[in-house]
């Protein structure tokens, strides 16, 4: 009797026609032995991720190395502006190729961008290829989200599966799944897998009715081969990458104190008040003092304590700007924790969500993290989350001031058991309504640290202020003059000054007065000399006037002071300079920055607003502030991102340009000493702490001697 030959490869496994995580680790049980012997694999899944790339980097390393090659076909995560561009009839390649850049610029992780590198090697050396896919019906464009894979041998040996998991570290690791398998030498299943084989080939082809198959786009596709030539830090081989990604969520989803992070005794003394009234209030701490890993140890303090009643916890982040939500991600990461990005399309995030809270109620993942933005958190389907959350919540309110407006507050969820705002002026300008709804949401302030303590403690850097008084020219002086004597003519008929609203007659006025004041002409005259004087400075910003200078009725307005400064910066004095504003695209936003932060390229930022809130650029060290802002918030904002400490910076300098009228002007005096208390107002607030006060005081002088204004 022959010996029957033993079977190798495929054919060798003891394959299951079904698994599923209720009695296994699909994972360790499925995948990881296919990828010892198969020589091809391809894979179309749902959506495409940094992550998900990553972890076919730590599958495929040992795969690749026996010569292995795999295709694979997702659907790009696609925005809904990306969604109408396409509809609208906009490059189709061009958008995909955002799409694409938007996710792997977004990531910084080192362990992630050491996995893309990998596949970029594998990419140049043609064993890995990626196509993109898309639902493209009658105009109509939609998230493609089948999954189905096969893998074959060196013999020709064939296993096509289907199932419910994306190729994530969640789809594969931590979710409950299923896997159903068809082994090409069965009877039964053999027309299965060649069906699903024919599926997956149709889809690569560009085949299949309904769908659109497009090239992984060339740019994307450069990023990863570059990533692959620069990361040299590439992750070490190991017995079984894939079972490395598996790590039980458990273990995996645990806020720590980073090694590197002193925390400074008053944020300690922060944390211990909050702690000490149950978890909830307001933490009032002056911008640049570290109120973002204040609050993240404060979480992890709490984490750790509901940890030892076997108590998961979910972190729910609130941010107003996207650009704050991803600085929000990094600082979580350096905790320990990946956390789940809010905004966007709800297709990108939804999944995650549902899946990691699931995971949250079943006990297999101790802490969940989310962060949003505002917009996104008020949505009707994360609001629909939310309420169904049983587990205790913490909610953290970063600018925590900007959710006291109607809308937001009343998204607040009720069923927060741990409540933390963070702000530097929680109190709103000119509403008290919506100031009381933060404390008794929120509770009450439980710490405090003003801006001079925290100059004199050394959490903030030391400054000189120089207040630039600017007279208006002839026809800004008439404007100004025609607008008072209609802001008076408010007054007079009941309305109030300091109530006024915003989008009211007297409100509009007002803004419109003021934007008079922000635009003066004389400040551009003024700027460029200062600029001239610091040519050879590094990290200075300016802070412009919104929209274009105002002009009388029936005039086209004035010109953008944004691009008047970037003509006297780049232009006229051949400054290294760059805009930075709303339009500015996310991933350029993180270039400026880096940029400016190096020292040797950009010498000036110009923005309007962009830098107001949460950016963190502790290497600025001059501002210019052209802006007339009577609001305190946005002024203090606009100090405290001059005030971080940096690695050779001993101080920062202020230049605050003062637009005033003309001694004469025919202003009514009674009515122009209320308004431009406003405006000394600020001057007097950033003075008084500087170190040159007395130089302040004596420069402005003269001009509230002329309006009786020198309490102030």
């Amino acid at each position: 009797m022959t010996d029957q030959p033993v079977p190798t490869g495929l054919r060798g496994l003891p394959i299951r026609s079904r698994y599923r995580s209720s009695v296994g680790d699909v994972v360790q049980d499925f995948y990881v032995p296919m990828f010892q012997v198969a020589t091809s694999y391809s894979r179309a899944v749902g959506y495409f991720t940094s992550t998900s790339l990553a972890l076919y980097a730590r599958g495929l390393e040992t795969f690749a190395e026996r010569g292995g090659t795999m295709r694979l076909i997702a659907s790009p995560q696609l925005t809904e502006d990306d969604l109408l561009d396409i509809e609208r009839g906009y490059d189709l390649r061009a958008v995909l190729s955002r799409a694409t850049e938007r996710v792997l610029e977004a990531e910084e992780h080192p362990a992630v961008l050491d996995g893309l590198g990998l596949l970029g090697r594998l990419i140049a050396e043609g064993r890995l290829d990626i196509k993109l896919a898309f639902v493209n019906r009658q105009g109509h464009i939609g998230i493609y989200h089948e999954k189905l894979g096969i893998f074959r041998d060196a013999v020709g040996d064939l296993v096509a599966f289907t199932g419910s998991s994306n190729e994530t570290h969640g789809g594969l690791a931590a979710n409950f799944e299923s896997v159903e398998v068809y082994r090409g030498w069965i009877d039964g299943d053999g027309v299965r897998a060649i069906n699903l084989e024919e599926d997956f080939e149709q889809l690569w082809t560009d085949q299949t009715p309904g769908l659109s198959i497009e090239d992984f786009p060339d740019v994307a596709r450069e990023r990863l081969i570059n990533l692959g030539q620069e990361r040299t830090n590439v992750l070490s081989a190991q017995d079984d990458a894939l079972a490395t990604s598996a790590t039980p969520a458990d273990e995996a989803a645990r806020l720590a104190i980073p090694d590197w992070l002193t925390v400074r005794g008053y944020q300690r003394d922060a944390i211990e008040a909050w702690l000490g009234n149950r978890g909830r209030g307001i933490l009032k701490m002056a911008t640049g003092t570290g109120k973002t890993k204040t609050s993240m140890v404060a979480a992890t303090k709490l984490a750790g304590v509901l940890q030892q009643r076997e108590e998961p916890l979910v972190i729910l982040i609130l941010a107003p700007l996207q650009h704050l939500v991803d600085q929000w991600l990094s600082e979580v990461e350096g905790f320990g924790l990946r956390p789940i990005p809010v905004y966007e399309s709800s297709q990108r995030w939804l999944p995650m969500v549902e899946e990691q809270l699931a995971q949250s109620r079943l006990g297999q993942r101790p802490v969940v993290a989310m962060v949003a933005t505002n917009a996104s958190f008020a949505g009707a389907k994360f609001q629909a989350i939310l309420s169904r959350i049983t587990q205790p919540m913490l909610v953290i309110a970063d600018e925590a001031h900007n959710l006291g407006s109607s809308r937001y507050r009343s998204a607040l969820p009720a069923n927060a058991t741990y409540r933390l705002a963070l702000s530097a002026t929680p109190e709103r300008w000119f509403d008290d309504e919506g100031t009381d709804s933060l404390i008794e949401y929120f509770g009450p302030i439980m710490y405090e640290l003003g801006l001079g303590t925290a100059i004199e403690m050394g959490a903030l850097c030391r400054y000189v202020y120089r207040p630039r008084l600017v007279e208006l020219n002839d026809g800004e002086t008439q404007l100004y003059v025609d607008l008072s004597a209609q802001i008076a003519a408010c007054i007079a008929n009941g309305e109030e000054l300091k109530d006024a609203d915003p989008n009211s007659p007297l409100g509009q006025l007002l803004r419109k007065r003021s934007g008079v004041l922000g635009h003066a002409a004389g400040k551009l005259g003024m700027l460029r000399d200062d600029l001239a004087n610091r040519s050879d400075a590094w990290f200075q910003l300016v802070y412009c006037a919104e929209g274009t200078r105002p002009a009388p009725a029936g005039e086209p307005p004035g010109p953008n002071q944004l691009r008047e400064v970037m003509d006297v910066a780049g232009n006229q004095l051949g400054l290294a300079a760059h805009s930075y504003i709303s339009e500015t695209p996310r991933a350029d936003r993180k270039t400026l920055l880096r940029r400016f932060g190096t020292g040797d390229d950009l010498r000036l930022l110009v923005a309007m607003r962009c830098l107001d809130e949460g950016v963190d650029i502790p290497d600025a060290r001059i501002g210019y502030l052209l802006a007339s802002s009577s609001n305190p918030r946005q002024f203090i904002q606009r100090r405290g991102r001059l005030l971080r400490r940096a690695d050779g910076k001993v101080h920062a300098e202020i230049l605050d340009y003062l637009a005033v009228p003309p001694d004469g002007a025919p202003v009514n005096f009674e009515l122009e000493r209320r308004l431009l208390a406003r405006e000394l107002e600020r001057a007097n607030e950033f003075g008084k702490l500087a170190e040159n006060y007395e130089a302040t005081l004596e420069l402005l002088r003269p001009l509230k001697d002329r309006y009786q204004l020198m309490h102030l």
